[in-house]
């Protein structure tokens, strides 16, 4: 089973578990429900480098990244920064992260903030608004066209951003939806997770102009987003980089200043 496989596997079960406990009329009773959002896709519009800093603490490939630092101060140090939004990673098993972590970064900052997750059920559309998320990410590997369709329109009834993730251009061709408004190239083989950025390159052409595009995993210099930019990416999800080092604030701060002079 690869590893997309296992972690959906897992995630259905997960799901299904708290659809029973927390239904979404609770959901819906959440602060952060009736809260007017952040767009994403503007602020990645309007930044001149456009980077989309990750919180993250583990992964399938890397049993520990950095679990010493706190979120808040983590969300702090990217707003100060100047990224022009935070990704959350909300799956505990396989990258030790939470929904609560979404609620202490939403505390801590005013950015825009992507939940980061394996969503299969439009339950997690909910889920994503009430712990204050400005944005969602759907997986095209993940979910069928259909899906992909219903659950993006969701997502905009409810005022969230779509980040549409792809890896191919069979995966791309299912996913030009109108309730999509940015789609992102996941450099990053979900089976050997392995990365490369000319999954990015190859991809960009095929990629109408209406979608704010997204460059994703394995970007960890700026001479790799000088040459993305070339290809049309106004957007750049950068996790391990930041979060390898004891200061991930401190580093996209250095990082983005670097890149602002280049």
């Amino acid at each position: 089973m690869d590893i997309l496989k296992k972690i959906t596997y897992y995630k259905r079960k997960e799901v299904s578990a708290k659809k029973e406990a927390f239904p979404i009329s609770l959901l819906e009773q959440s602060k952060w429900f009736q809260q007017e959002t952040k767009s994403l896709a503007t602020a990645l519009k309007k930044a001149s480098t456009g980077i989309i800093a990750e919180h993250k603490r583990k992964s399938p490939s890397k049993p520990i990244i950095n679990n010493k630092v706190q979120i808040q101060d983590v969300a702090r140090g990217y707003e100060s920064a100047a990224v022009s939004g935070m990704s959350v990673l909300t799956d505990t098993n396989f990258f030790g992260g939470s929904l609560d972590d979404l609620v202490v970064a939403r505390q801590a900052t005013s950015i825009p903030l992507l939940r980061k997750e394996f969503i299969i059920d439009p339950y997690q559309i909910y889920e994503a608004k009430a712990y204050g998320a400005d944005a969602i990410l759907l997986i095209a590997a993940c979910l069928s066209a259909k899906e992909l369709k219903e659950f993006s329109t969701l997502a905009k009834s409810l005022h969230l951003d779509v980040l549409l993730e792809i890896h191919n251009e069979e995966e791309l061709q299912k996913s030009l939806c109108e309730t999509v408004d940015m789609l992102g190239v996941n450099n990053r083989n979900l089976k050997t997770f392995k990365t490369s950025i000319e999954i990015s390159k190859a991809l960009a052409s095929k990629i109408p102009q209406d979608f704010v595009k997204v460059s994703e995993s394995g970007i960890s210099n700026i001479e790799a987003i000088s040459e993305l930019k070339n290809y049309g990416y106004q957007g750049f999800l950068i996790g391990e980089h930041f979060m390898k080092t004891e200061n991930p604030g401190e580093t996209a701060k250095q990082f983005i200043k670097n890149l602002s002079n280049e």
